[in-house]
């Protein structure tokens, strides 16, 4: 639910205190980057709070690219996927939102949800991609530190997305910046542990 008052819940700039604008739902102060873009602050904004009808108007007027970034690099697609709000995944991506899309750090929306555990929306994402050849390229990506998404869903011992990973192609044996393996990221004798030791010694 939008701010009373202002325009989707983003306060106009003589209403922001300091730099930032703040969106509140729910009691909960949600800071819009001074650095994101005026005409994208509606759009980052029901990103983050997973608000589908305030997301469906900010797309209907959108007066740019549904892939430009909204903040540190992110698309709207990304926030959507670190917070977890399957419905704005879905919306962003029948609206054409690009599932390769990269944020400053190299990270795809894939990395951010398997981040999460988001299960539904790891599968989500897989299967909205063009062919096989756009899931290898996902699943290989790595961001700054030379994670895959496979190293961020290790990192949070999320069992669903491993096993989905795992099932997708992801490869178990990929290193990132610090020499790790995805199962090195698991806590030892965790079930997502041996998973990953399984899985790379197959």
């Amino acid at each position: 639910m939008a701010v009373p008052g202002r325009r989707n819940g983003v306060m106009d700039e003589d209403d922001s205190e300091g730099d930032n604008a703040l969106f509140e739902e729910d009691g909960v102060d949600i800071d819009i980057e001074s650095d994101t873009p005026p005409h994208l602050r509606d759009l980052a904004a029901a990103a983050q709070l997973g608000d589908v009808p305030a997301l469906r108007l900010a797309l209907d007027n959108l007066n740019g690219s549904i892939d430009e970034p909204v903040e540190d690099g992110d698309t709207a697609l990304h926030l959507a996927c670190l917070y977890g709000y399957l419905p704005c995944v879905q919306l962003l991506i029948e609206r054409g939102a690009n599932v390769e899309a990269k944020d400053e750090d190299g990270a795809l929306p894939l990395h951010d949800a398997c981040a999460g555990g988001f299960t539904e929306i790891v599968q989500l994402i897989i299967n909205s991609a063009r062919d096989a050849e756009c899931v290898k390229r996902m699943l290989e990506t790595v961001d700054a530190e030379g994670d895959t998404p496979l190293h961020h869903a290790a990192r949070g011992e999320h069992m669903g997305v491993i096993r989905l990973l795992l099932a997708s192609g992801a490869s178990s044996i990929l290193t990132n910046s610090y020499g790790k393996t995805p199962s090195e990221l698991a806590d030892p004798d965790t079930e997502a542990r041996r998973i990953l030791e399984a899985a790379a010694s197959a």
